[in-house]
């Protein structure tokens, strides 16, 4: 081989080796680029579960506080009835 083949030889290296090279600055800077959306997406899959728990702790308060009222409901409508007929029949007496 000649000295200008040798040198052509070079360069053609020289330059794979800067497209390489080039390619793996891509692939680096592209997986970092993935990197740093999967932690923000794990930090808001995070926040999503605490937020879950605090819903589901205020849903079962809620849940409770409501079977609560209900009971109370049922519990006055039930006096209300016997008051109703306690005063039908202090009425009926009367007649």
């Amino acid at each position: 081989m000649s000295d200008g083949q040798d040198e052509d030889g070079l360069a053609a290296a020289a330059k794979r080796f800067d497209n390489a090279m080039a390619r793996l600055d891509q692939s680096l800077s592209d997986m970092t680029g993935r990197l740093q959306r999967l932690k923000r997406i794990e930090v808001d899959t995070q926040r999503l579960v605490q937020e879950r728990a605090r819903l589901a702790t205020e849903l079962d308060k809620t849940s409770a506080r409501a079977k609560r009222l209900d009971d109370s409901a049922h519990e006055v409508s039930r006096r209300l009835v016997e008051a109703m007929e306690t005063v039908r029949s202090v009425l009926a007496k009367t007649e």
